[in-house]
């Protein structure tokens, strides 16, 4: 997926199994959530508690909130010390389960694997209150509905479920996925690959479509949630390990309070909270990161009670889905995959 992406998507079930039995024997940092600071530092950083964030690709407006939260004190006022750090080869979820991160940004659907392979993930709070992703193509191919899709070429990353949602919609409209060239084309530029590999790509609108419009480059968008409310999952979300909340509750409870401080503060202050992204990150395109945010802030709530809730429904319906699919070896345990509890009243 394209813009604030998913590269590392739906680990594979050998993956996930040896995550698993990582995660099994306890990962490295025993749920402890971290050191008291340096014992030659000042007083002041002895009080705070060493955590790590991994994102889960590089840091766009998905993010924003924890980078306001650790640069405008919010973590801090929790307590904690907070290092946002960029995924390893085996991806953000594989790090928060073995231990090596107390906390990372991972998807509905990730975690959803995770759990059915025995990976003891827990999302704590949806980043965005509705899935904003969908198929996008150049203005010019005119692929406006799924049924469009046949006789196309569609560029991903190779995952199982990609054919899935595309057949998904295109049942929906009359089509068949049969009749579409799926190819996986890894990490290319959207852009570059539609004018020259592909016609059509699944991308986040926040990022790359905001950046379409700064282009000038117009697109046809064909959204999931038009076509499927099942669809309508949480991406992305935070996440942490069971262990961690068996361990050290009132650190999960005082990450997610700072995080939650630093979303409201991007809704309620979209282009300071990308000034904060744009001084944290300086290869990041400005403009890209205010469009961006001006876009996104207001998605990150929307018509939630408060940022960050979830709904049983919302993960009842996927993991049906999915299982239905054949995306799933076994149903999930809905109720434990993730939870409200952490954030703040």
């Amino acid at each position: 997926m394209f813009g604030n992406g998913k590269r590392r998507w739906g680990l594979t079930l050998t993956a996930l199994a040896l995550t698993a039995a990582i995660a099994g024997c306890g990962g490295n940092n025993g749920g402890s959530g971290g050191t008291q600071g340096s014992e030659d530092g000042e007083a002041a950083d002895k009080q705070l508690q060493k955590v790590k964030v991994v994102l889960d690709w590089t840091p766009n407006t998905n993010h924003t909130g924890l980078y306001v939260a650790r640069d405008k004190g919010f973590f801090e006022e929790q307590g904690l010390d907070v290092e946002i750090i960029q995924p390893g080869q085996e991806g953000a979820d594989t790090m928060v389960a073995a231990g090596n991160a107390e906390f990372g940004v991972s998807y509905q659907e990730s975690v959803t694997m995770a759990r059915v392979a025995d990976v003891p993930l827990v999302s704590i709070a949806a980043v965005i209150q509705h899935n904003t992703s969908g198929f996008a193509s150049l203005k010019e191919k005119g692929i406006d509905s799924p049924k469009k899709f046949e006789g196309m070429r569609y560029g991903g990353w190779g995952a199982p479920v990609e054919e899935a949602v595309i057949d998904a919609l295109m049942r929906e409209d009359g089509g068949d996925v049969g009749k579409v060239d799926i190819m996986s084309i890894g990490d290319s530029d959207f852009f570059a690959a539609v004018k020259r590999d592909i016609d059509f790509a699944w991308i986040y609108y926040a990022w790359t479509g905001v950046e379409a419009e700064l282009r000038g480059e117009e697109l046809n968008m064909v959204y999931l949630t038009d076509y499927s409310e099942k669809l309508d999952y949480y991406t992305p979300v935070l996440v942490t390990s069971e262990k961690l909340i068996g361990d050290d509750p009132e650190l999960v409870k005082a990450f997610t309070a700072g995080a939650a401080a630093g979303y409201q503060f991007a809704i309620d202050n979209p282009e300071e909270a990308a000034d904060v992204l744009i001084a944290a990150e300086p290869d990041l395109n400005p403009e890209l990161v205010k469009a961006s945010q001006k876009w996104l802030s207001p998605r990150y709530q929307d018509d939630a009670p408060r940022w960050g809730e979830q709904k049983l429904s919302v993960w009842d319906n996927y993991a049906g889905w999915m299982f239905e699919r054949k995306l799933l070896e076994k149903e999930l345990d809905a109720e434990k995959a993730f939870t409200n509890e952490f954030l703040p009243e």
